[in-house]
Order: structure tokens, then C-alpha cells, then sequence
């Protein structure tokens, strides 16, 4: 089975990307941001030290992670997202490194993991081929204004919370450009499979 990691800045367009191998390639896709957000389910550990660390002020009113507040907090202080970083993402890798030994068993030959801090958490360790989606920064401000909805101080928050390219190009083995359409993206990722 072929590991592969796909990460990006916010915006790059990975989820069409994900889609895209899982509809032609049969692949199996895991978000490290879906597997968090269980992770975070009120009563889990997680939970626990997340609302011990940061306090009952980021609950909603079911007793539930407000997302918007706790992301409010970590976007403006990076003590604070490292913080929450060091509570999730330990639990994160630990829980898809369990996927991964399952669709091993079930002979799947493509596994990919999406998540944002794929170099930061060194997923090197456990996948085959790391990937770095690019977008120009400008290109990815108006994707996130106009599908997401964000403000544009928001975006500018987010984009620099994340490393820059050459970080990204340090430490990938394969770059998507994914600036034009996508027609040319899924040209690329179809010699890459060839590839492999």
C-alpha cells in the first residue's frame, strides 16, 4: 500500500484534488481535520484538556467546542495554537496511524492523508510520499473570500498562521500546482499515479 500525505495552505484546493483520487483511483482518503474533529467530541480526552487549558468560555451552549471562538483565540496568539496543536495532533496521528494498519489489512492500495501540519507533525514517519499543493496566495484569498465567505483579514490571519513555500518545497517530495484549472491539476496527478 502507497502512503501518500497531501498538504497545502488553506485554499489550495486539496479537497477536489482528494475527490479526484478517490472517484478515478479508488483511493482510500483521510482527513486529519475530520479525525480531529472526533477526537474533540465532548467527553473524549481531547475535550478534556482542551476546556481545562483554555475554559469553559469556549463551549457553546449544548457544552459543545464553539470552533469560532476557540479559533479566534488560537489565530490571534501562536503560544495558544501551539498549545491546542500539542493536545490534538499527538492524538490525531495516533488514531490514523490505526486507520492505515486497518486498510492494510484490507489490502487497499492507495491511502491518503490530508492534514495542515503535515511537515510540522513529521508525517514522513509514516507515509511514503509527502505532496504540497500550490496556490499563489492571491489566487487562494479570493478562493476563500468567495467560497468560504471569510473576510479578507481573516484569510490574511490564517495564510500567515501556516508556513510559507519554501518550507513546503524543503520538504515535499512532489508538487500540484493547482493554480489554473483543473483540467491541467488532474493531468498532473494522473503522471504522477503513473509514476508510482
Amino acid at each position: 500500500m502507497k502512503i501518500i500525505g497531501i498538504t497545502g495552505g488553506v485554499g489550495a484546493g486539496k479537497t477536489q484534488i482528494l475527490e479526484y483520487l478517490n472517484n478515478k483511483y479508488g483511493a482510500t482518503i483521510c482527513q486529519a481535520d475530520q479525525v480531529g474533529k472526533k477526537l474533540q467530541k465532548k467527553g473524549t480526552p481531547c475535550f478534556e484538556a482542551i476546556v481545562e487549558h483554555f475554559g469553559t468560555d469556549i463551549l457553546d451552549e449544548k457544552g459543545e467546542l464553539d470552533r469560532e471562538r476557540l479559533a479566534e483565540i488560537v489565530f490571534s496568539k501562536k503560544e495558544e495554537l501551539s498549545m491546542l496543536n500539542g493536545i490534538i495532533h499527538p492524538a490525531v496521528k495516533e488514531e490514523i496511524r490505526r486507520k492505515i494498519a486497518k486498510e492494510e489489512r484490507k489490502n487497499t492500495n492507495l491511502f491518503i492523508v490530508e492534514a495542515a501540519l503535515l511537515i510540522e507533525d513529521n508525517y514522513e514517519e509514516i507515509c511514503d510520499e509527502l505532496w504540497y499543493v500550490y496556490v499563489e496566495d492571491e489566487i487562494r484569498k479570493k478562493r476563500l473570500i468567495y467560497a468560504r465567505g471569510y473576510d479578507a483579514r481573516k484569510v490574511d490571519d490564517i495564510i500567515a498562521a501556516q508556513l510559507p513555500k519554501d518550507v513546503f518545497l524543503k520538504h515535499c517530495d512532489r508538487v500540484i500546482d493547482n493554480n489554473g484549472v483543473f483540467e491541467e491539476t488532474k493531468m498532473q496527478l494522473d503522471q504522477i499515479l503513473a509514476d508510482l
